[in-house]
């Protein structure tokens, strides 16, 4: 008991790094998206994870030594991980160029977020393993760090789109060049090829949000592009550059908030992609409230 007394800062640290790094590991998962890319892309992820777990379980000693200026390398490392958002951000920027189906800035932001996120959520894991461990006993330390991994996951992803809307697959229609999905109106396609390309390879779903605050989360323009690029990373896109009249598109029927999705997977299979659209993720950046404001309170959702 003496010598884990002696050396308890020691193994505090050590709990904590150890914590802090299956902190970020859980968090780190290369999906559909191909993002972050293998291996590379994660070896980065990783190393800025020890990094981070490093300051959250170096933090508990300063403060227990009453040493409060050590602290202040915290706000430095804030410092660094909003420079890999901005770096996450430039470099998803520069890859969307050359996307048939772009992701859209709102999901970049999203995505660089997220990445800035993570790494606080680290710092809080390897901050509490630490604390328990020095303050109580290592297998204290133990348990809190398996919390905080736990609440880590809890907060690792957001809502799904089957969370906020009913979706429907719904007939394409073509009404001489005026292209449908049930009765939305998408686009006029002018080319009899390109007509005849959509009825072959088109898929359609009428996405209804299911309160108000859903119906202005959907008519979003971020939300709605990040819907097509998820589903066309998933099951590929039917059309090649300079072909406008071959592609996803989302459109808003302004009397009821409902979105038309038209969609043309290569892999064309409606009940797989029914499923994956209940799936994809709502963006932050597109959420918005509005019966939560005062002057909604007594109008209901």
């Amino acid at each position: 008991m003496d010598w884990f007394y002696a050396h308890r800062y020691t193994i505090g640290i050590v709990v904590g790094v150890i914590f802090g790094i299956l902190a970020r590991l859980n968090m780190l998962r290369t999906d559909y998206r191909q993002y972050p890319t293998y291996p590379h892309g994660k070896i980065i992820h990783i190393s800025l994870g020890v990094i981070a777990a490093g300051l959250g379980a170096v933090a508990v000693p300063a403060l227990l030594d009453k040493n409060y200026t050590a602290v202040t390398f915290l706000s430095l490392a804030a410092q660094q991980f909003r420079d890999v958002r901005n770096m996450e951000r430039q470099s998803l920027t520069k890859v969307d160029e050359l996307e048939l189906v772009p992701r859209g800035a709102a999901y970049i932001e999203g995505i660089a977020m997220v990445f800035e996120g993570r790494n606080y959520l680290v710092i809080f894991s390897a901050f509490l393993a630490s604390l328990f461990s020095i303050l109580f006993a290592w297998y204290w330390g133990v348990l809190a760090g398996i919390l905080s991994i736990w609440l880590a996951h809890f907060f690792k992803s957001g809502k799904k789109l089957g969370e906020i809307a009913d979706i429907e697959a719904v007939p394409i229609r073509i009404d001489g060049p005026d292209l449908f999905v049930g009765s939305i109106y998408i686009m006029n396609v002018g080319l009899e090829d390109s007509r005849n390309k959509i009825k072959e390879h088109g898929v359609g779903f009428l996405i209804k949000p299911k309160n108000r605050n859903s119906r202005v989360t959907l008519a979003n323009l971020g939300q709605r592009q990040a819907i097509l690029h998820d589903i066309s990373t998933l099951f590929g896109v039917y059309r090649d550059e300079g072909e406008p009249s071959l592609r996803p598109m989302a459109k808003l029927d302004m009397n009821t908030g409902t979105v038309g999705v038209l969609l043309l997977p290569q892999e064309k299979d409606e009940n797989k992609t029914f499923v994956a659209l209940h799936r994809v993720p709502v963006l932050e950046s597109a959420v918005r409230m509005p019966s939560e404001a005062g002057v909604n309170k007594n109008k209901g959702a």
